[in-house]
């Protein structure tokens, strides 16, 4: 039995916040961030701003979007896929991805759903004019004439909406342009760059990158419980035999964190920066966090490590809702310390700071940095002014000045 390495949990929160990108060091290039991330969840809510753009500029500060878009549309480093729900993956991460798109397109489930609704005659019309004729919108499609019926579900309910889900959940079609939440789509062949790695992986070596990536993005992790709720979510296959073999490979250390409960590990290839943590050679910065970040996705997690009860309360009712409807945790050095429910008003360019709350533990001595942080994330937003509604815990009154 091997001796297992023990962490103090305050370095344990260090390391997670260092290898999410959040301290003080200074900043890799863009899309190294988002190599370390493993993934961006996209999500049409625009309150502040788009998720994706809040978790970059949490990391980078007031970056420009046009580099994101080049990473996007031009160099095609990145395209969207389902990973932990409809996100911004890495093109380098093709065959991890391919794997599900191979499982979902030969699977009997889909087969049948071509079946059951006679869509087998559309999705050959749809992937004859794509080829033919480069990228289109869903509405370029007349579903009704084609099949007669409509559907049901989260979608716009006809059947092109349906199918061209399926079809890119399967891989065959990718994103290829969009104006907001409108999607043009292409053949993923056209849409992938030439240099896209192609190999094909069976659902373990697949497993075994994946689970790889995943740890080294969580820093320090629970064995499955968080492992699967991140990067590829609910996609580990062979989560039992690569842990196993990451195990015996010595690239997965077990660790003990305090009294945290559970198998904790940590990649072998962070012991370096966990020994620089434990040195004393860490510095921690003070920035806002979408309701979404890569950070706190995993709302247990966030509990269980930070002491930080979140929850998204989009669809909770106005008047049963705790905090608000667009709620940015504050991360301040090794802590999240409160909550700011936020908006922006685009027609007035002013960012409204509706209501703050601070955690039992908040220090007062973090106003000057949490003002900062607002006021660096209006600057992004391009606010012309700032308001602060009256809900505001008495420590931290001087936000206002």
């Amino acid at each position: 039995m091997p001796v297992i390495r023990q962490i103090d949990p305050i370095n344990a929160r260090r390391l997670i916040i260092s290898k999410q990108q959040l301290d003080a060091r200074q900043r890799p290039a863009m899309l190294d961030v988002i190599r370390a991330l493993g993934c961006l969840q996209l999500d049409p809510i625009r309150r502040v701003e788009r998720t994706h753009l809040l978790v970059l500029w949490s990391r980078l500060g007031n970056y420009e979007l046009d580099e994101l878009d080049v990473l996007r549309w031009q160099d095609r480093s990145l395209f969207e896929y389902w990973a932990h729900a409809a996100s911004l993956v890495l093109t380098e991460d093709y065959p991890i991805h391919a794997v599900n798109m191979r499982r979902a397109r030969e699977s009997d489930k889909f087969k049948k759903w071509l079946d059951e609704h006679d869509t087998h005659a559309l999705r050959q019309h749809m992937l004859d004019r794509l080829r033919d004729e480069g990228a289109l919108g869903t509405n370029d499609f007349d579903s009704d004439k084609n099949t007669g019926e409509t559907f049901s579900g989260w979608t716009t309910g006809n059947a092109v909406n349906r199918l061209m889900h399926k079809l890119w959940i399967n891989g065959d079609v990718l994103p290829a342009l969009r104006k907001g939440n409108q999607r043009k789509w292409a053949l993923a062949e056209d849409f992938l760059p030439e240099w896209t790695p192609r190999e094909t992986l069976d659902v373990f070596q697949a497993s075994y990158r994946a689970v790889q990536r995943a740890v080294k993005a969580l820093g320090v992790t629970m064995d499955k419980k968080h492992i699967q709720y991140h990067f590829t979510r609910g996609r580990y296959w062979q989560y039992k035999a690569v842990k196993e073999q990451l195990l015996k490979e010595e690239k997965l250390i077990p660790v003990q964190i305090g009294d945290w409960a559970g198998d904790w590990y940590l990649h072998a290839d962070d012991i370096p920066l966990l020994e620089q943590i434990e040195a004393g050679e860490w510095q921690g910065r003070t920035t806002l966090l979408s309701p979404f970040d890569n950070l706190i996705c995993d709302r247990d997690r966030t509990e269980l490590i930070w002491d930080f009860y979140f929850r998204i309360e989009i669809y909770v009712p106005k008047n049963k809702r705790e905090f608000g409807y667009y709620v940015l945790p504050i991360l301040h050095g090794d802590s999240l310390i409160g909550r700011m429910d936020m908006a922006m008003d685009r027609k007035t360019h002013t960012l409204s700071v509706l209501s703050t709350y601070a955690e039992d533990n908040a220090p007062q001595d973090a106003v000057g940095d949490i003002r900062e942080a607002v006021h660096n994330l209006g600057d992004f937003l391009g606010a012309e002014a700032i308001h602060f509604g009256e809900t505001m815990p008495a420590i931290w009154q001087k936000l206002r000045e």
